[in-house]
């Protein structure tokens, strides 16, 4: 493997945020009931006419420009003709030589610093149907509700070496189209997909080898997973002398393998042609410099702000910043609380876990910036300590609410009163003489055992601050 370099290419799939679809006024709503968002012209029927949908146009452009995209100002349609059950054309309206956007690139931060990733184009085009298959073998059903659902296509230049390199881009455009707000990148719904195309080749060779594509991924799990499985299956047959094919493959999450689905198709197979139903598309340079003009604050940008305007470290404004949804939620908190560090913290650690636990998307935190704003802000008045906080939190990711209406109902105030607290301290210290002494020998780690130590006889609601105050009064008294 040391021997091998991996190339990895990019084809990214965003299903764009409009409310219709791109060449028909049927709505794009996910989950409806199979075939409820259709017409004759997304069904492909004999006699319809397409009209594209300007929205889809401002989309892609604004896409264009937010990944540094040199924006075509005379472009066009093609037919893409191919056979599938869930194609009822028996061709698909895309964009071949004229795409909407060439000649752009993302730049990520590797630890050896930051790297750009070109991208070739970006263009226009319509979804697919989707087939049902019966899994008992009764056979197949197909639902056209996302046939004519607009997506951008955005093709990677090869200079991706790593799958680090591949999370690190794929992680970054997806949030540029988040700020941008063209596409809800909503992965588990298939809106934010890819196909991966990786070939090897004997490190200091310049020539790319056959590459395979593995098509339509919708995981950064899975993505890693297989290019790391694919990269080393290539590898094997060339050190058994054997040749790369050329192929479309499907991975299979279950066995960690790819398998063959059918021989990788060339441009000249699809015999692309105009679109002689669809007129071009002419972009005045005014048009193109309003979109520009009108682009909302990008990630790279709202990171720097974050450093300068609230001082925060810049891993912690790199990861905040990375979605939209956590961006979002940290402005809007720390606006009613005014406590950046202490929200930032929050996002960092807790909530971030949280959502690696359950294996959530930031969107789908269940609560707002102001239940999140009200949490901090009951720390910081000493209502509750950081260890009830956590438990508050997890209730609001369970069952959201009010905060302080979670804290009266589940009995979790802090015991600030301090005849109270010293009540606890004297039975902590006469239970534990050893760390008594240890403390007095000069061992600081004995003082916060025995703070622990009353924290868990009032089960996490004393005033942390009053503890440690009381014991260094007992002791040292």
């Amino acid at each position: 493997m040391e021997d091998y370099e991996v190339v990895i290419g990019l084809e990214v799939h965003a299903e764009l945020s409009t409310k219709t679809k791109i060449f028909c006024s049927c709505p794009t709503t996910f989950g409806a009931e199979p075939n409820t968002q259709v017409c004759p012209i997304c069904m492909g029927m004999p006699g319809t006419l397409p009209v594209l949908n300007e929205k889809v146009v401002e989309y892609a452009v604004k896409a264009g420009l937010a990944t540094n995209c040199e924006i075509t100002r005379n472009s066009k349609n093609d037919r893409k003709n191919y056979f599938y059950p869930d194609l009822p054309k028996a061709y698909q309206i895309s964009q071949f030589d004229k795409p909407l956007c060439e000649h752009g690139y993302v730049e990520i931060e590797t630890d050896d610093g930051k790297k750009k990733i070109g991208l070739t184009r970006i263009h226009i085009e319509e979804d697919a149907g989707k087939l049902n298959h019966d899994e008992f073998g009764g056979g197949s059903l197909v639902d056209l509700n996302r046939a004519g659902v607009p997506l951008i296509e955005i093709v990677s230049e090869p200079d991706l070496r790593s799958v680090e390199e591949v999370d690190l881009y794929l992680k970054k455009l997806k949030s540029i189209l988040e700020y941008i707000e063209v596409s809800d990148c909503k992965m588990q719904e298939g809106s934010f997909r890819a196909d991966v195309n990786v070939s090897v080749r004997k490190k200091g060779d310049t020539k790319f080898g056959t590459r395979t594509e593995m098509k339509n991924m919708n995981s950064f799990r899975s993505i890693t997973r297989a290019i790391e499985y694919e990269a080393s299956r290539q590898i094997d047959v060339l050190e058994d002398g054997g040749e790369v094919e050329q192929e479309s493959l499907r991975w299979d999450e279950v066995s960690g393998k790819t398998f063959s689905m059918r021989n990788k198709e060339d441009a000249e197979d699809y015999r692309y042609f105009p679109d002689p139903d669809l007129v071009g598309i002419h972009l005045s340079d005014e048009y193109i410099q309003n979109i520009k003009d009108n682009l909302p604050e990008l990630p790279e940008s709202r990171k720097e702000r974050y450093l300068n305007e609230y001082n925060l470290s810049q891993k912690d404004a790199r990861i905040i910043t990375s979605s939209k949804y956590l961006s979002d939620l940290f402005e809007q908190a720390i606006k009613i609380c005014n406590n950046p560090k202490a929200v930032s913290n929050w996002i960092i650690s807790d909530i971030s876990r949280i959502l690696n636990e359950k294996e959530m998307e930031p969107n789908e935190i269940p609560f707002t910036s102001k239940e999140l704003a009200e949490l901090v802000s009951l720390i910081d008045k000493g209502t509750i300590s950081s260890s009830i906080g956590k438990k508050v939190l997890e209730e609001l990711f369970e069952n959201p609410r009010n905060p302080e209406e979670i804290i009266k109902e589940k009995g979790w105030i802090q015991i600030s009163d301090e005849g109270a607290i010293k009540e606890v301290v004297i039975k902590v210290l006469e239970a534990n003489p050893q760390s008594v002494a240890d403390y007095k020998a000069g061992k600081d780690k004995a003082l916060g055992f025995l703070v622990g130590q009353a924290m868990k006889e009032t089960k996490g609601k004393a005033n942390p601050k009053m503890l440690n105050e009381m014991f260094l009064k007992e002791i040292n008294g």
